[in-house]
């Protein structure tokens, strides 16, 4: 086999009918116009007329004449031969009796519409830059870069040539482009810092006295979520740092080709990158600690977002509630006196009132005595008073006051988070960075001996809700500012600038910059022309964005006309809310009842369900799909050895039931030793490499005849299971109504009306399914 990457299979399906084509396929490629149709009109018999159009639509299809024109599926003998009129499609047959016809048709067709050959300069240059660029821009497999190069040749017309030639040139265009990733990683490492790949390959050594090298324990997330753990976390994030890695210049390289390495980094054992050789190790390594510098941020701010809400803001919240309900006696016995007062007050009232009658007030008060004592009235009066603040925001203004009491919890990070070069702000959240920077001077300050004054803090960082806990604690001196409070206070606003982005992490991943995201000037000069090759893009960049704003404008203004001839019985709305945000709203769906067809039509299909074993389901599914296939090398997306197939059947079977490896591993086969089982898990059985194998399922399913009465895929539906999770970790949140007093997560499905599983994602605890419904179906 002369091509690795491609299975015998694949090979031999290269530039054929693999397969019967679909309906649809056979409307695109095989549809006659009329200038086929004028074309085809010059052939004087029915064979050469049926010929010539089976080598126009093959060619269309396949992206080259076939040797033998007859070999293809005999639906699309018939269906030429209908458009045709020809009433016996067999005597194609007779088409390839003279050879130098089939030739005469198939220059005809090459030159009437344009094709080019392969050996073209023009089109081979085109065809390398377009490779070389997928290649730079891409981090793909070599299986993937091969149908996207075959996929262009037939876009743009190119005769494919035999199988082997475009498949060498995958493999030189993925070696051209990781020897530049290396060579342009090494280089930028070396010119920054002479010594930092030495410093780097340093992280793969064991210190003595431990079990795990300096890389491996810089891998490990923080698990705890208290302030002390958080000061690690930081305290992690500054040893990544002290490599400085930011100063090296790799603008020019596109973050997913950096990607590639730090993934395949993170998967091997520190012995296997220590003998990499130069610079392919340097590049790994870099590329590794970029990506740690960045996870190891993520982390810490997932980590204070954590603490913050459950042990600050849901304790002060859980406290305060826990006291409101502790006064609802006292304040339910003071209403009912207050309650049978007021009754007789107004009953007297009504008939001074009737009678026209002089108020008399020693008999009023007689007369509410008579239910209520003067002195428990006035009582139960002061009581609902001190229990009942006039103030509609008493309860936020009382949690604030319980959290202030939360300041041990975060006095240990404070001169971490204070002095962390990570952050950095949008022009709306400077002020709450600039608290934050102030915090290691106030956590420093012994208050008891110099008090905080006013001008001391920046009034403007806190809201009314906190502001009798910071300035008026009757436990200090008139006029102090209370630190504790002002501190949680500050934090608590830093919570809300980063969710809104206008705080942000630098390196970071899941905190960054989004406005950071957008390429100009330079750093888009730098990767402009691979982008452009990449994406096949010849039209100048602004003309291609403003066409897609053309469109994005035209869908709204369909969706406004659409709103306005729905008229207020419409299931969906768009409400402008009072602060300008705009909402929203759809119409709950009702419940549908089952019909007795629904009831008999389950009964059938369990009935005719076969009775087989899950790995023989799985591997006759396989034959189907090839889903398998999916399941490559994570260093450079091949399969290495053999049975691969048995060894990933073991481990589905072996995470899908949860029965671990003991019942799978058969020390007698080579593909299910628990070696073998353990080394696919590791490079081979990957999220990455999950979603590619359901990408193949979700096809196959496409193309089964009965999917397309079931919708056209524009119906979703997204719905949550809830996990406990048993070992520590940050991405787990308490839910006392689903897991108790132990944490857990949602896993959250999106299916739509053709297919299950189009998307799914993991979040902590148990938030709302709403705010995570686009992230689950871009998934």
């Amino acid at each position: 086999m002369p091509v690795e990457f491609l299975s015998d299979e694949q090979a031999e399906a290269y530039g054929t009918f693999a397969e019967e084509p679909t309906r649809p396929e056979l409307q695109r490629f095989f549809f006659l116009d009329d200038v086929d149709r004028d074309l085809i009109a010059l052939r004087r018999t029915e064979h050469h007329r049926l010929g010539f159009a089976l080598q126009m639509c093959t060619v269309r299809y396949v992206g080259l004449f076939l040797e033998d024109p007859l070999t293809v599926p005999w639906p699309v003998v018939e269906h030429l031969a209908v458009q045709l009129g020809i009433k016996d499609p067999s005597v194609v047959k007779r088409y390839t009796e003279r050879r130098q016809t089939l030739y005469d048709h198939a220059w005809e067709i090459r030159d009437a519409y344009g094709y080019h050959p392969y050996e073209d300069a023009e089109w081979g240059r085109r065809f390398r830059t377009f490779l070389h660029g997928r290649a730079w821009t891409h981090a793909e497999g070599p299986k993937a870069l091969f149908d996207h190069a075959v996929g262009w040749l037939r876009r743009h017309r190119v005769l494919l040539p035999g199988v082997s030639v475009p498949a060498r040139q995958v493999a030189e265009a993925r070696q051209v482009a990781e020897k530049r990733l290396h060579a342009t990683v090494a280089g930028a490492a070396r010119r920054a810092d002479p010594a930092l790949p030495g410093d780097l390959v340093a992280t793969l050594k064991t210190p003595e006295g431990s079990r795990f090298s300096e890389l491996e324990r810089l891998r490990r997330p923080p698990t705890r979520t208290t302030g002390t753990a958080f000061a690690r976390a930081l305290e992690r994030v500054d040893e990544i740092g002290a490599y400085r890695l930011g100063r090296l210049r790799l603008s020019q390289i596109p973050p997913n080709r950096m990607a590639a390495p730090a993934r395949y980094a993170l998967g091997s054992k520190a012995p296997l990158l220590e003998r990499a050789a130069e610079p392919k190790r340097t590049a790994m390594l870099t590329a590794v600690m970029r990506h740690l510098e960045a996870k190891a941020i993520d982390e810490a701010l997932d980590l204070f977002q954590v603490l913050m809400a459950t042990r600050l803001l849901n304790t002060a919240k859980r406290k305060t509630e826990k006291e409101r309900l502790s006064t609802l006696p006292q304040l339910e016995k003071a209403s009912r006196v207050l309650a049978r007062a007021a009754k007789v007050l107004f009953e007297e009232l009504e008939l001074v009132e009737e009678r026209e009658a002089d108020l008399d007030v020693a008999a009023l008060w007689a007369a509410v005595e008579e239910v209520a004592p003067r002195a428990a009235v006035m009582t139960a009066a002061a009581t609902v008073v001190s229990l009942v603040p006039e103030d509609e925001n008493s309860a936020e203004v009382a949690m604030r006051a319980a959290l202030a009491n939360r300041y041990a919890t975060v006095r240990p990070f404070l001169a971490l988070l204070g002095e962390s070069k990570a952050l950095d702000a949008a022009s709306a959240g400077k002020r709450v960075l600039a608290g934050v920077r102030g915090l290691p001077a106030l956590a420093r300050r012994k208050v008891g001996v110099k008090p905080l004054l006013p001008r001391e803090v920046d009034d403007k960082l806190v809201p009314p809700a906190w502001r009798r806990a910071v300035y008026a604690n009757p436990d200090l001196p008139q006029g102090a500012v209370d630190r504790d409070a002002y501190v949680v206070c500050v934090l608590e606003q830093l919570h809300r600038a980063l969710y809104n982005r206008d705080v942000f992490a630098a390196p970071s991943h899941r905190w960054s910059n989004p406005r950071a995201r957008l390429l100009d000037g330079p750093d888009w000069d730098a990767v402009e022309e691979d982008v452009l090759a990449a994406l096949s893009l010849d039209m100048p960049v602004t003309e291609h964005l403003a066409e897609l704003v053309r469109g994005l404008d035209a869908a709204w203004k369909q969706l406004a006309t659409r709103l306005q001839e729905a008229g207020p019985t419409a299931k969906v709305s768009i409400e402008v809310q009072d602060d300008g945000r705009v909402k929203l709203n759809v119409d709950k769906l009702g419940a549908l009842g089952e019909p007795k067809s629904l009831t008999w039509l389950r009964g059938r299909v369990e009935k005719m369900l076969p009775k087989i074993d899950l790995p023989d389901l799985l591997f006759e599914v396989n034959a189907w799909t090839g889903f398998l296939d999916a399941f490559v090398h994570l260093g450079d997306g091949t399969t290495r050895m053999k049975d691969l197939p048995t060894s990933v059947v073991a481990l589905l079977v072996s995470e899908a039931c949860n029965i671990g490896l003991a019942p799978v591993v058969n020390p007698g086969y080579e593909a299910l030793t628990r070696a073998r089982l353990v080394h696919v898990d590791q490079y081979y059985l990957r999220a990455d490499t999950i979603a590619m194998a359901n990408a193949a399922l979700i096809a196959a399913q496409v193309g089964i005849p009965i999917v397309r009465y079931w919708g056209e895929g524009l119906l979703a539906s997204v719905d949550g299971l809830r996990f406990q999770v048993p070992v520590r970790t940050i991405s787990a949140a308490p839910s006392p109504k689903y897991f108790g007093f132990k944490r857990g997560i949602t896993w959250l499905n999106a299916v739509n009306d053709q297919v299950a599983g189009i998307g799914q994602m993991v979040v902590p605890g148990t938030p709302r399914d709403n705010l995570h419904i686009l992230d689950a179906l871009r998934c």
